[in-house]
């Protein structure tokens, strides 16, 4: 085909493409001026990459601009049945489909989903509003937990992320810890309050089981996981919680966990949990502090130092936090806690003993014994290492007996079997004891 033809033309449809493919004016001169030029209608097909039909029709008419079918006409006959049904299932593309092919219905399911998509959107209706909610200095802090994938030395782990976000000056505090539990969470809050240099009026949190045990919440009465409840009042905060199903309550936090991941911790990479803590807390003062923030055009840190008005904590440090629980020693003498092995020595395999967990130890004491103390292991399937002298496995059971077995069946023919002896030495016995 010449140049002139090849160009100014949008590509063609595939082959095979159906009848009612739409070409451009451009392509349909093409077809016409190659079949003025005495090609075949094969080899305009080739040539141009359309369907011998489409080369056909436009053979032997003039180019007019092509409406392109509707899209769903396979679904047109069910329209009045999904017209009631969909509602009555929330618009689950799934269910509908599974039951139109029972009708005979023999199309896909995302030709399903787009047919009825425009039904779907006035069903569901708007995203309801949500206001920004700004405090004042000193007044609310936000707490909430993020946990993404790390490499931490040659082992790529889960970690956990404690963020705290003051709510005036936006200033944030990030902790890495292995878990989610309470003590991390105890843990968190009092190294945030060295780290600001003192603590908000309130704390906004999400509902967890660490924080709440359970909460009604058309009364707003709260059941306090104990324990929590205990520090805080230590502090003094008040406590605040996020309704359920509503986290862009907390959007402050909430923000700051994915600033943390996408910003802080993109592409990191740290020799232990303690040097990503390290690395955690000089992002979030030369970083995180330092940015000007999108919402208040501040930086966190001038904010701080210019309104920011925080309560100091207790210099005495808070009680002790010790659980005790009871288990009953295994053969092997290793004490499974919190997913984690505790040894203790074998003479008290079978035995219950008395399991003291604190924030960095967990004991073992039996009634007679000395206690065993082992540091705490983080996070699961580990096994503590024996440091006390070395163990030694007690006997147990009577001692076999003395000598070779006496009833060993295979023996008894032998103990069974009588001598045979001449009679003469009988009555030669007889003769000795006659006078």
């Amino acid at each position: 085909m010449d140049k002139e033809l090849r160009s100014g033309m949008l590509s063609g449809a595939p082959e095979g493409a159906l009848e009612e493919a739409l070409i451009s004016e451009s392509m349909c001169g093409a077809v016409q001026a190659l079949r003025e030029r005495g090609a075949s209608k094969k080899a305009i097909s080739r040539e141009l990459g359309l369907d011998i039909k489409t080369v056909r029709k436009w053979c032997r008419q003039s180019w007019s601009a092509q409406k392109r079918p509707g899209r769903g006409r396979l679904l047109e006959p069910w329209e009045g049945f999904l017209r009631v049904r969909a509602p009555e299932v929330g618009f689950n593309a799934v269910v509908l489909h599974r039951e139109l092919q029972g009708l005979g219905y023999g199309g896909s399911y995302w030709a399903l989903l787009k047919y009825i998509a425009p039904w779907r959107e006035p069903w569901r209706g708007a995203e309801p509003a949500t206001v920004r909610f700004e405090t004042g200095p000193g007044e609310q802090a936000q707490v909430d937990w993020g946990s993404t994938w790390i490499y931490l030395g040659e082992e790529r782990v889960r970690v956990h992320i404690f963020t705290m976000v003051l709510g005036y000056s936006r200033r944030l505090f990030a902790q890495a810890y292995r878990s989610e539990g309470l003590d991390a969470l105890l843990d968190g809050h009092a190294v945030a309050f060295a780290h600001f240099g003192g603590r908000t009026a309130t704390i906004l949190y999400d509902n967890p089981r660490t924080i709440v045990t359970s909460k009604e919440e058309s009364t707003g009465q709260v059941v306090w996981n104990a324990a929590f409840k205990d520090r805080m009042d230590f502090y003094g905060v008040e406590l605040r919680l996020c309704r359920y199903y509503r986290a862009q309550t907390k959007g402050k936090v909430e923000s700051a966990v994915k600033y943390i991941k996408r910003n802080g911790l993109v592409g990191k990479r740290f020799r232990d949990l303690e040097e990503l803590n390290a690395y955690l807390l000089d992002w979030c003062v030369r970083v995180a502090d330092e940015r000007v923030h999108g919402t208040t055009h501040e930086k966190p840190s001038e904010r701080f130092r210019r309104g920011e008005t925080l309560v100091p904590v207790e210099a005495r440090p808070p009680a002790r936090r010790e659980r005790v629980e009871s288990r009953v020693v295994p053969r092997d003498g290793y004490v499974a806690v919190e997913a984690n092995r505790y040894p203790v020595p074998l003479e008290w395999a079978g035995q219950t003993v008395e399991v003291r967990l604190q924030s960095e130890e967990v004991g073992f004491t039996l009634l007679g014994a000395e206690a065993v103390r082992h540091a705490r292991l983080s996070g699961k399937h580990q096994v503590a290492r024996w440091n006390g002298p070395p163990r030694s496995c007690p006997q147990r059971g009577a001692l076999p007996p003395a000598g070779p077995p006496r009833f060993d069946p295979a023996g008894f023919g032998e103990i069974g079997q009588v001598a045979i002896r001449s009679l003469g030495r009988y009555e030669a016995m007889l003769d000795q004891v006659q006078p």
